[in-house]
C-alpha cells in the first residue's frame, strides 16, 4: 500500500538551473586602460639606396591606434634630426601609402615647410612632433577626413615637412588646414607656407613646384 501511494505521489518539479550569463570581454584597448585614437596610423621609413627602386626603399615599420602606443613608438625610434640625408619618415592613415600614386593621394597635395640647414638642430624635431600631434589629435575639425598623412624629408640642402591632403580642389578644406597647421606650429605671421598639388610636383620642370595656395 505504501509503495502504491509513493508511485501515485507526483514528483516535485525540477528546479531549472539558471544559465550563467557569459559576459563578453571588453576591447583589449579598454582592458589595458589605453586611450584610442580616432584613426589607426602607419609609420613608414624610406632610405635612399640607389641599388633599389623607389618603392623598394620604402618600408612599413608599424601601426598604432592609441595615445600610449604613439608615445611608446615616438620615444623608441631615432629622432628625425639624427637620420642620415636621403631618409624620410611618413605617418599616414592606415591603408594609405605615402606616395602620389595612391588613389587617395592622387588628387591631393601638401602644405610644405622648408627648413634651413641650421634649423635641423634647433627646430626640426619640435616641428615634426607638433605635426604628428596635429594629425593624431584630429586638430582640423570638420576637415580631418581630408587629411592623408605627413612626411618629413631629411636632405643635405634643407629638410622638409609636409601635411598631405586628399583633394586639391577642396579650397575651403585646404585653406582651413593650412591656417590651423601654421598656428599650431607657432610660425610667425612673416613666415609664408605654400600648398602644392601633387600633380604639379610630379610634372615640375624646376626644383620647386608652384604653390596653389599660400598662407
Amino acid at each position: 500500500m505504501a509503495s502504491a501511494e509513493l508511485r501515485n505521489t507526483p514528483l516535485p518539479p525540477k528546479k531549472e538551473k539558471k544559465k550563467k550569463q557569459v559576459e563578453k570581454p571588453p576591447l583589449v584597448i579598454e582592458q589595458l586602460g589605453k586611450h584610442p585614437l580616432e584613426n589607426r596610423w602607419a609609420l613608414w621609413f624610406f632610405k635612399n639606396d640607389k641599388s633599389k627602386t623607389w618603392q623598394g626603399n620604402l618600408r612599413l615599420l608599424t601601426t598604432f591606434a592609441t595615445v600610449e602606443d604613439f608615445w611608446a613608438l615616438y620615444t623608441n625610434i631615432q629622432l628625425a634630426s639624427k637620420l642620415t640625408s636621403g631618409c624620410d619618415y611618413s605617418i599616414f592613415k592606415e591603408g594609405i601609402e605615402p606616395m602620389w600614386e595612391d588613389y587617395r593621394n592622387k588628387r591631393g597635395g601638401r602644405w610644405l615647410i622648408t627648413l634651413s640647414k641650421q634649423q635641423r638642430h634647433t627646430e626640426l624635431d619640435r616641428l615634426w612632433l607638433d605635426t604628428l600631434l596635429c594629425l593624431i589629435g584630429e586638430a582640423f575639425g570638420d576637415y580631418n577626413e581630408d587629411i592623408c598623412g605627413a612626411v618629413i624629408n631629411i636632405r643635405a640642402k634643407g629638410d622638409k615637412i609636409a601635411i598631405w591632403t586628399k583633394e586639391t580642389e577642396n579650397k575651403e578644406a585646404v585653406t582651413h588646414i593650412g591656417r590651423v597647421y601654421k598656428e599650431r606650429l607657432g610660425l610667425s605671421s612673416k613666415v609664408v607656407i605654400g600648398y602644392q598639388a601633387h600633380a604639379d610636383t610630379a610634372t615640375k620642370s624646376t626644383s620647386i613646384a608652384k604653390s596653389k595656395f599660400v598662407i
